[in-house]
């Protein structure tokens, strides 16, 4: 049948996608997460050319210190550009790492990815099916201090656990602060630590199909994790040009410029090559994979059994916990004072008694002795009386 010359439309069907697909529109859900100070919303605003959220005052980031808490940050937007939309879900983790104990402070991000797979699963087994709302995150932005040295226990931990759960791409933020040498020396280490600690992260597909292509995703596979450098103010260099970046004195660090980071090759894989295998990835294989692990373990339609793990709860619960074990120590403390005075009333009630008791019997004595006396005198009477008859 390939060979026939007749041509019943078939090879249309592409088109006629493109159609349904530039009529829909689509829709792309984002998530950053990092330490405070890494610039997450300044790159978010760099790569979409537009300022979708505030930048934060991170000099006060420590003034809720008793929360500790990561919180969730939803920012949506709808971008269009050449009559095609797209709409854009940011989700932002402030307070994350901003802290001495950051002990299961990654809980409300992991929750919220696998809140997010369970929310869609339970919309697709409802009757109707029409207006499914999807928030499952597409890919995460994984933020890492510029250390210079290697990633931190949290890093791995956290890595870890997003790593199965959604397309995690590491990134190595103000890449401006280290020197070439040490940024390339930086990304070794964390290449090694990456595979030594078997964290997942998303590479794209190499297609051999497609020459370009191919080496394409090869070039943004060796460039993981992407160093990057996040400015939207415009700045001029040495040679007059007009450019997004950042001015120091030894000169001008380019957003765009492939020399200075790797910002043009990391727009290009959440945008213009890699978007559609990062959402199909997170339905075919991160959704999916939730999805059986859940029908495994439970019943059509039965809710999640969720275990209340949020670090918020458990410091809540610890600070009841020592309030009633401090009024627990407060009663029997006041039970202890309680039990001293009922034995000294004990004591003392005794001690009267007891007096009491030896004032009766001195009494019951000197009424015997007195009782004696009398005797004795009646008797000494009656002999005189019978002795003069």
């Amino acid at each position: 049948m390939s060979g026939s010359k007749e041509q019943i439309g078939v090879s249309n069907l592409p088109n006629q996608r493109h159609k349904i697909v530039a009529k829909r529109g689509g829709h792309f859900t984002l998530m950053v997460v990092g330490e405070s100070g890494l610039g997450k919303t300044t790159l978010i605003n760099t790569l979409f050319s537009t300022e979708l959220a505030q930048v934060k005052d991170y000099r006060r980031r420590f003034a809720k210190q008793m929360d500790k808490t990561t919180e969730i940050d939803i920012i949506k937007a709808e971008l269009e550009e050449k009559q095609f939309k797209v709409k854009l879900n940011v989700i932002d983790t402030p307070g994350f790492g901003d802290y001495v104990n950051n002990r299961d402070s990654w809980m409300p991000i992991v929750d919220f990815i696998d809140d997010q797979h369970e929310s869609y699963m339970r919309q697709e087994q409802q009757p109707q099916r029409g207006d499914k709302v999807d928030m499952r995150v597409h890919a995460c932005l994984y933020f890492i201090r510029p250390t210079g040295h290697t990633l931190k226990p949290l890093d791995v931990e956290i890595m870890k656990r997003l790593g199965t759960r959604v397309n995690l791409i590491p990134i190595v933020a103000k890449a401006d602060t280290l020197t070439p040498d040490h940024l390339a020396a930086f990304k070794a280490q964390i290449r090694e630590v990456i595979k030594a600690q078997g964290i997942r992260v998303y590479n794209p597909p190499i297609e051999t199909d497609d020459e370009p292509a191919a080496e394409q995703a090869r070039i943004l596979i060796s460039s993981m994790p992407f160093s990057i450098i996040g400015s939207t103010q415009e700045v001029t260099t040495a040679d007059g040009r007009t450019v997004k970046g950042r001015e120091y004195l030894w000169g001008v660090a380019e957003v765009e410029n492939e020399e200075h980071c790797d910002f043009k090759k990391l727009r290009s894989l959440l945008i213009r090559t890699h978007m559609l295998d990062l959402i199909s990835t997170s339905e075919d294989s991160h959704y999916e994979n939730y999805r059986q692990a859940q029908m495994e373990t439970r019943k059509f339609g039965e809710p999640k059994v969720k275990k209340v793990e949020n670090p918020k709860f458990k410091e809540e619960e610890e600070a009841l916990r020592k309030r009633f074990t401090e009024q627990v120590k407060m009663e029997e403390a006041r039970f202890r004072q309680w039990e001293q005075h009922l034995i000294a009333e004990r004591d003392r009630l005794n001690k009267d008694l007891e007096q009491a008791h030896g004032s009766i019997k001195q009494l019951e004595s000197e009424l015997d002795s007195m009782g004696a006396g009398v005797g004795g005198y009646n008797s000494t009477a009656s002999r005189q009386t019978a002795g003069r008859r």
